[in-house]
Formats: structure tokens, C-alpha cells, sequence
């Protein structure tokens, strides 16, 4: 199954032909590493894991650690997890050093564990060491989207929170979206933008946009009733998601079946009020989404045109970038068509 790559905008090392150059670079921030809290270590551990961090040779306290997360205890488990959790985070070097000594199949194992904690601590070092680009091939190839899935499913808040962050990091290999779609994630991550907090919102928001450049990612997506939640965010100014939320839309709209969703969901008011009241950015894309919607729907032209988008579309070509103008007045243009006789003939994508 191919992707979508028009031209002139790029994100992700993806590319997209109707935003603005640049523009979703401050909509999405890509996992850096996790924002968990400190875990509580034994004094005598603390130490040791202090100086590993300060020292340049904790390869001795590594191999150690490898060994600990086969241990039959699970405390020693948590132990070993815990800390390449912080070797991988506050130092980049240690994720390679961490994945070649062969921490990658055990961690794995413990996402898979019957102890939320254990799981959690698993979660967030594959995290971690997904972090390094040479380390993304390894995880994925060592079986590690299936757990993380689940993980995603059934995890403690901040397990789904990291397990959605990992399989960003996944994604960015073109070959593991489809996986990645098949296993799930889809609907999970739908459930984790409706009903997470901040953090997992904007995770899984950013997960999203990267696995939907997919169609059968954005197929199940849409399925999984992922305008409701979009739409909302998008009318929620003061959820800091209008961005993120509106970027994923702009992904989506290309298949008939997320324009009807859209629309169904009370999606065109939302977007006429962003070209009227949001932030320049807010405007450029709220205009992209309306074209695309309108350029084969005679019906949908009427509803955006009855919202009263020929205005503030106007404001638009007199003040925005060049590529918000430009989007407009097409826009603008379809609008002012007539829009009598063969209504029907151009509606049906739509159910009324």
C-alpha cells in the first residue's frame, strides 16, 4: 500500500502539497525522550547509577543491567528496567550501547508482563532507546509493535502515553505503518485523542498524523470515529490541540469517506470559524481542508457558502501567505459558482 506525497511541504520526511512550507514544524514536536517522573532507587543503586551517567565507561554497568531484566525477580526486573530507562534518556550514546548489548529482547518481554509497573518500566526504556535511528530497525525487527500495542490497550495512563510515542518512532520506517495499522493501533490510538489527557492527546495526535499518510491507516482511522474528536479539539481553543488536530484532518480528507465524516460531525462550522477568528496558521489549513472538501461536493460549496466563509475568505487573500491566498481564492471561486441543477449528480459522498 503506497503513501501520499504531494509536493512542497515537508514534515516528517513526508511531504505535502497543500500546507504551508514549514508550518506544522510548531504543531508537532516529535517524542524527544519520555516525561515520566523519577522512579525511586535504593541509595546504593542511585550511586551507582549517578556515576555511570557522569562516567564515560558504563558499558560494565550495562551488560549488568541486561542480565538483571532476565532475573527471576521481578523487583530486579523493575530495578534493571528503571535505570536503562535513565541511562537511555540522559545519555543519547548509551541507547546504541544499551541496544547492542542485548537489552532489546528482554525489555520486549516485559511489555508483555502481567505487572503494570513492569510493563510501564519496559515501555518507556524501549522508548528511550528508540530514540537513536539506528536502534528503530532492531525494536521493530525483535517483535516490538505487538506488545506495544497492547501496551497501548491496557497499559497504566503513562504506559499508553510512551507506548504511542514508540511507535511514532516506529513509523518514521516507512515499512512499519502498514504493521503497525494491522496490529491495531488505529482505533487505540482514536481512543487515546478522545478520552487521554494533554500529553496523550498530543502523542497520539502526532502518532496519528504520521501513520495516515497510509490509506488503509486512514480508512481505519475513520472507522474508528476519529472526526468526533477532531472536531472537537478543533473547536476547543483553549485545548492547545486546534493545530495538532487540524493537521491530522488535512491528512484524512483526501477519502470521501472522511469528508462525509466531517461533515456529519459538524466539522464545516468549525472550519469556517478558523478561517474567521484562528491564528494565521489555523486559517492556511482550515482553508486547504474547506478546498479539498468543496472541489467535488456541489452540496458541501452550499453548506461551507451558507456558513458564511466568503468573507472571512476574503479577509484571507488580503492578508495572509501567499499560499493561504492562494487556497482561498480558489475556494472562493468554487463558492461563487452556481450551485443549482444537478445537485445530486456531485453528492454522493454524501448521506442526507
Amino acid at each position: 500500500m503506497g503513501t501520499d506525497s504531494p509536493a512542497n511541504f515537508t514534515y516528517m520526511g513526508r511531504t505535502f502539497d497543500d500546507l504551508t512550507n514549514g508550518h506544522s514544524s510548531g504543531a508537532f514536536s516529535d517524542c524527544n525522550s519520555d516525561r515520566s517522573g523519577e522512579f525511586p532507587t535504593a541509595a546504593s543503586q542511585g550511586r551507582r547509577l549517578l556515576i555511570a551517567c557522569a562516567s564515560d565507561n558504563s558499558d560494565d554497568l550495562i551488560r549488568q543491567l541486561v542480565m538483571d531484566l532476565e532475573s527471576c525477580s521481578i523487583e530486579e526486573q523493575k530495578q534493571a528496567a528503571m535505570e536503562i530507562r535513565l541511562l537511555a534518556k540522559n545519555k543519547p550514546e548509551n541507547r546504541l550501547k544499551i541496544a547492542k548489548a542485548g537489552a532489546v529482547r528482554p525489555l520486549i518481554s516485559l511489555i508483555s508482563c502481567s505487572d503494570p509497573q513492569l510493563q510501564e518500566y519496559g515501555v518507556t526504556a524501549i522508548l528511550n532507546l528508540s530514540l537513536c535511528d539506528e536502534n528503530k530497525e532492531q525494536i521493530a525487527a525483535s517483535g516490538a509493535i505487538k506488545p506495544l500495542v497492547r501496551a497501548l490497550m491496557s497499559g497504566t495512563p503513562t504506559a499508553k502515553e510512551n507506548a504511542a510515542c514508540a511507535l511514532l518512532r516506529l513509523s518514521q520506517m516507512e515499512e512499519n505503518k502498514i504493521a503497525i495499522g494491522r496490529c491495531g493501533a488505529i482505533p487505540l490510538l482514536v481512543n487515546l485523542l478522545e478520552n487521554g489527557g494533554f500529553r496523550g492527546k498530543k502523542d497520539a495526535s502526532t502518532a496519528l498524523y504520521s501513520l495516515c499518510s497510509v490509506k488503509e491507516n486512514k480508512i481505519r482511522a475513520v472507522k474508528a470515529g476519529i472526526m468526533r474528536p477532531l472536531v472537537e479539539l478543533m473547536a476547543d481553543f483553549g485545548s492547545n490541540m486546534v493545530d495538532k488536530s487540524a493537521f491530522v484532518l488535512s491528512v484524512l480528507v483526501s477519502l470521501s469517506e472522511a469528508r462525509t465524516a466531517l461533515v456529519e460531525e459538524g466539522g464545516i462550522p468549525v472550519l469556517v470559524e478558523l478561517v474567521e477568528d484562528g491564528t494565521q496558521r489555523q486559517k492556511e489549513i482550515a482553508a486547504v481542508i474547506l478546498l479539498q472538501v468543496c472541489e467535488d461536493s456541489v452540496l458541501y460549496r452550499t453548506m461551507v457558502a451558507r456558513e458564511g466563509a466568503i468573507p472571512p475568505l476574503i479577509a484571507l487573500t488580503q492578508s495572509g501567505t501567499n499560499r493561504a491566498k492562494q487556497k482561498a481564492e480558489k475556494l472562493i471561486e468554487l463558492l461563487r459558482q452556481p450551485r443549482s441543477g444537478n445537485c445530486a449528480a456531485t453528492t454522493s459522498d454524501v448521506s442526507v
